[in-house]
């Protein structure tokens, strides 16, 4: 897929709903401690390229170690689509698979060793 892309995607209940415009489609399938355990697919995005229709009264945030990265979960479902991650904190990180519809298929999924973060987020940043 050469063409920008555009999809939809929300949390399990409905309440949190986003636009995303992919030009890219590979993914990072990180194997760190939260993203093991929320089986998140990375898709970074531009902020310009997110655009959250509705949810914002029920998104809550989490943090944990360095505190940079913010975990956005809805509170009704507690789903957590999309991110702003450590590695690029001006950018938006939305989980493939809070993508409306069978699009995973789209995408080309990469491993990430997040598990050992500082050794390898070069390989992230030239992606």
């Amino acid at each position: 897929m050469n063409q920008p892309v555009t999809y939809q995607g929300g949390c399990h209940c409905g309440a949190v709903r986003f636009e995303v415009v992919v030009n890219n489609h590979k993914v990072n399938d990180c194997n760190c401690s939260i993203c093991a355990k929320k089986g998140f697919l990375h898709l970074i995005v531009s902020q310009e390229q997110f655009t959250l229709l509705q949810g914002e009264d029920v998104l809550k945030t989490y943090t944990f170690n360095t505190r940079v990265a913010q975990h956005k979960f809805c509170s009704i479902c507690g789903i957590h689509s999309f991110y702003i991650p450590r590695s690029h904190p001006d950018c938006i990180d939305v989980n493939v698979r809070c993508l409306d519809g069978n699009v995973i298929g789209n995408f080309e999924i990469l491993p990430f060793d997040g598990a050992n973060w500082e050794a390898n987020i070069h390989k992230l940043m030239q992606g």
